[in-house]
C-alpha cells in the first residue's frame, strides 16, 4: 500500500513526469511516450482546450512559424501533424518564393529553394500539438500543478518529483505537497526554470551560465488586410543588418489575418500603439511594411515584449549529476526570439532524446550522454543567437565569433544575386541544415565570389513597389458596351496576384490579457 500524500505510477516498466507544457515540454513528452509506459504532463496554469491563451508563454502573442527543420522533426514525432495544421488554419510560406525579403545585404531573389515555414498563431500551434499528444492513452496532463522540488534516490538519482496543487483556501493558494514518484524527470519549465535551486537543494553546485544581452525589444499586432488586398507574395521579412538592428515581420495566421512583428535594438522601448508602431515600420529600411499596414485594419492592440537575450545554463559542464533527470528547451539554453529558433531546437531536442531512448533501451544512465548530446546540438543555433554579441559583463565576442561574423556578411552581401548563397543565410537562420553545408564547395564558392551585380533596389514584386504593374480599375474591368454576353474577362495584368479578405478574428484573440 502507498503511503498516503503519494502519488504512485511506477509500476511496470517506468513512468516519466514532464514539468511544463510548452512544445519544448509536449514534444518531450511525446518522445518519452515512445518508451514510457506512462508519462504525465505537470502544468501550473490552466490547459485550454482548443487554441486559446495559455498563461506561462511570454512570447505567446508574437508571430511566430514553424521552420523546416521543426515541419520535418514534428513530423517524426507526430506523423501526420502537418496535415492536421494547415486544416487548422496555418499557411504554408515557401522561402523565398512566397516573400519579399529584404535580407542584410538587399532584396533576395524570389526562387524555388525546397525551404518552407509554416505560420500561425502560437495558441494554434500549441493547441494542434497538444490535442494529438492527448490522444494518446499513455499521457495525463497534470494541471493547476507546480512541481515545489524533486526527490533524491540512491546513487545520485531523482525518482520523483514533490508537486502541490492551487487551493484558494491554502496559504499562497498552494495545497500540501505530495509526491509523484517517476522513473524519468524531465524539466520544461522555460527561462523562469528552478532547476538550479531544486538541485542546490539536493546538494550539488549550481551549473555555470553563459549570458548575453541583445537590449532587443518587440512589439506585435495583428491585422485584417485592406479589402480587395491583391499581392504576389504572402509574407514580408525585414532581416536586420550589420548597421541597423532593426527588423520587421507580416506573417499570415489562420483567419486571413496578418501578424506583424517588429523588433529594436540598443534598449529602444517597444511602440505601445498603432500609430508608433507606423511609424516603426516606417524606420526600416525600406518603406515597404509601413506602406502595406497604413491601409490595414488593427485588430487588437500593440503588445510589447522587452524578456530577450540569451542564457545557457551549462549542465552539460556539471561532472555531478542526478541520473534519470534532464533539463530542455529554454531552460537549458534560451535563444533570443529574434531569431525564431526557440520551437525548432526543442522540437529537435525532443526528436533527440527519442532516438537517444530508443538506442540505450533504458532510462538508466543515460543523463549524462543526453546533457553532453543536447548541448553539441544546441551550439550551432546559440552561436547564431550570440553572433557579434558581447558578454553580460562586457567582454567582446572571441576569435571564432569574429570569423564567423566575417563569414555571415559575406553569405549576406552574395545572397543577393546567387541562389545557393541565398538558401544558405535562409538554412542557417532556420537551423534546417548542419554548419557543415556552409562549406560545401559550389556554396563556398558562391560566397567567395560575392554579389554577380549590384543588389535590386526594389522589391522584387509586380505589386507592390516600384516595379509594381498598374492594376485595372473596376470601370476597365466591367465588360464593354457592345460585348457579347459570355464573352470572357479581359485577363488580369498580374497574373500571380491573389486577391486576400480578411475573416473575423477569432474570439480568444479579441479579449485582452
Amino acid at each position: 500500500m502507498p503511503e498516503a500524500g503519494v502519488i504512485n505510477e511506477c509500476d511496470g516498466h517506468g513512468h516519466a513526469v514532464v514539468i511544463g507544457s510548452g512544445i519544448a515540454g509536449l514534444t518531450a513528452a511525446r518522445a518519452l511516450a515512445n518508451f514510457m509506459d506512462r508519462v504525465t504532463v505537470l502544468e501550473r496554469d490552466w490547459v485550454p482546450r482548443g487554441p486559446s491563451r495559455r498563461r506561462g508563454v511570454p512570447q505567446a502573442r508574437h508571430t511566430h512559424s514553424l521552420t523546416t527543420a521543426a515541419q520535418r522533426d514534428l513530423e517524426r514525432l507526430f506523423p501526420g501533424i502537418g496535415r492536421d495544421l494547415a486544416e487548422a488554419g496555418a499557411v504554408r510560406v515557401r522561402m523565398p518564393e512566397d516573400m519579399l525579403l529584404l535580407g542584410p545585404g538587399g532584396w533576395l531573389p524570389r526562387f524555388d529553394s525546397g525551404l518552407s515555414m509554416l505560420s500561425a498563431s502560437r495558441d494554434l500551434i500549441d493547441a494542434v500539438v497538444r490535442d494529438r499528444l492527448r490522444a494518446d492513452p499513455k499521457v495525463t496532463f497534470l494541471q493547476g500543478h507546480e512541481a515545489a522540488s524533486l526527490l533524491p534516490g540512491r546513487h545520485d538519482t531523482v525518482t520523483g518529483v514533490w508537486v502541490r496543487g492551487r487551493d484558494r483556501k491554502a496559504p499562497g493558494e498552494w495545497g500540501a505537497p505530495r509526491l509523484l514518484s517517476a522513473d524519468f524527470v524531465v524539466d520544461a519549465t522555460g527561462r523562469g526554470s528552478r532547476a538550479p535551486q531544486w538541485l542546490a537543494e539536493l546538494g550539488y553546485e549550481p551549473p555555470a551560465e553563459t549570458v548575453t544581452e541583445t537590449r532587443t525589444t518587440h512589439a506585435t499586432s495583428v491585422f485584417a488586410p485592406p479589402v480587395g488586398h491583391v499581392a504576389d507574395w504572402k509574407s514580408l521579412w525585414f532581416m536586420a543588418s550589420a548597421d541597423d538592428p532593426s527588423q520587421g515581420v507580416l506573417n499570415p495566421v489562420e483567419g486571413g489575418r496578418w501578424s506583424v512583428t517588429l523588433s529594436a535594438g540598443a534598449g529602444e522601448r517597444p511602440p505601445a500603439d498603432h500609430a508608433g508602431l507606423l511609424r516603426a515600420a516606417g524606420a526600416l529600411r525600406h518603406p515597404l511594411l509601413r506602406e502595406v499596414l497604413e491601409t490595414a485594419t488593427p485588430l487588437g492592440p500593440v503588445y510589447g515584449c522587452d524578456r530577450t537575450g540569451n542564457r545557457w545554463r551549462h549542465y552539460e559542464r556539471m561532472r555531478r549529476w542526478p541520473d534519470q533527470f534532464l533539463v530542455v528547451g529554454d531552460a537549458f539554453a534560451a535563444l533570443d526570439p529574434a531569431h525564431g529558433q526557440g520551437m525548432t531546437t526543442a522540437v529537435q531536442s525532443a526528436l533527440l532524446l527519442d532516438h537517444m531512448l530508443a538506442a540505450h533501451g533504458t532510462t538508466v544512465g543515460l543523463s549524462y550522454r543526453l546533457r553532453r548530446a543536447l548541448a553539441h546540438q544546441l551550439a550551432p543555433a546559440w552561436r547564431t543567437s550570440i553572433r557579434g554579441l558581447r558578454a553580460a559583463d562586457g567582454s567582446p565576442a572571441g576569435a571564432r565569433a569574429r570569423l564567423g561574423r566575417r563569414y555571415a556578411a559575406r553569405v549576406a552581401a552574395a545572397s543577393t544575386t546567387d541562389p545557393r548563397a541565398a538558401r544558405l543565410l535562409l538554412e542557417l537562420r532556420q537551423a534546417a541544415a548542419p554548419p557543415a553545408v556552409a562549406v560545401r564547395p559550389g556554396v563556398l564558392r558562391a560566397v567567395l565570389r560575392g554579389p554577380r551585380g549590384p543588389a535590386a533596389a526594389a522589391p522584387p514584386s509586380t505589386t507592390h513597389g516600384p516595379n509594381a504593374r498598374p492594376r485595372r480599375s473596376a470601370a476597365q474591368d466591367a465588360p464593354a458596351a457592345g460585348a457579347l454576353p459570355g464573352s470572357a474577362p479581359p485577363p488580369m495584368t498580374t497574373a500571380d496576384a491573389v486577391p486576400q479578405w480578411p475573416a473575423s478574428a477569432p474570439s480568444h484573440d479579441r479579449r485582452r490579457p
